[in-house]
């Protein structure tokens, strides 16, 4: 299952997803900073799901329509920061669709995740991570479930990692960095965590107009969850 995960930067680089969506044969898109009156229906094989309608920078998230069929989709807000209260870029930083995939004929759970900027601390990230994968929880509890987003995590990972491991997830970063702006702040900041698949690959694709870089998550479901007929 090939995954984009791409933070488009206020919209600007919504036109190049056309071309990484072909190049790449992705079959889930997931969006941060994006308009939703701005996305198309359709972007090649895949379908908009859902998308934030209460945000000024807005997720979204697309399926390959062949592959899966989509069962629920919902947004949630998530604590807010202080950023969050004055300036109301995102009252709603989580998107997750129960899907079902007709290869596997296995229900999971996919999620588009943005979390507070960095003027906030991480001590709130945390708090919208652990928040997220609560409510992910409640739209299929025990299900396979991957979401990758700009979790604004450039510091300290290993102890989010560890954190994501008590909760029975994963946490995966990139080849290669995924955020570099004016030369001086770059680093990590677009993540993968999952429970119930194996990810094989995170990479880093080329740059765009975003100071974002896109990511790249090969992953399977794993074997232990394909013996598990979804209900």
């Amino acid at each position: 299952m090939r995954t984009i995960s791409y933070n488009l930067r206020k919209h600007r680089a919504v036109g190049e997803l056309a071309h990484l969506v072909k190049k790449h044969n992705a079959e889930l898109l997931c969006l941060q900073e994006a308009k939703s009156a701005g996305l198309p229906a359709h972007i090649g094989p895949l379908k908009l799901v859902h998308a934030t309608e209460k945000n000024r920078l807005g997720l979204a998230m697309y399926v390959h329509s062949d592959r899966f069929k989509v069962k629920s989709a919902h947004t949630f807000e998530l604590k807010k920061s202080l950023h969050d209260k004055m300036l109301a870029p995102a009252h709603e930083r989580l998107l997750g669709a129960r899907l079902h995939d007709h290869e596997t004929e296995t229900d999971f759970i996919a999620a588009s995740f943005h979390a507070a900027p960095l003027t906030a601390p991480n001590s709130l990230r945390r708090t919208q991570i652990n928040s997220a994968i609560s409510e992910l929880r409640g739209l299929g509890s025990g299900l396979p479930t991957i979401m990758v987003g700009d979790y604004n995590y450039p510091m300290f990972q290993k102890s989010l990692a560890k954190k994501m491991q008590d909760e029975g997830f994963q946490l995966k970063r990139s080849d290669k960095s995924t955020y570099n702006r004016y030369f001086f702040f770059r680093g990590h900041y677009d993540f993968v965590t999952s429970t119930g698949f194996k990810v094989s690959q995170v990479s880093t694709l080329d740059r765009g107009s975003s100071d974002h870089m896109p990511i790249m998550v090969t992953a399977a479901h794993a074997p232990k969850i394909n013996e598990a007929r979804a209900a």
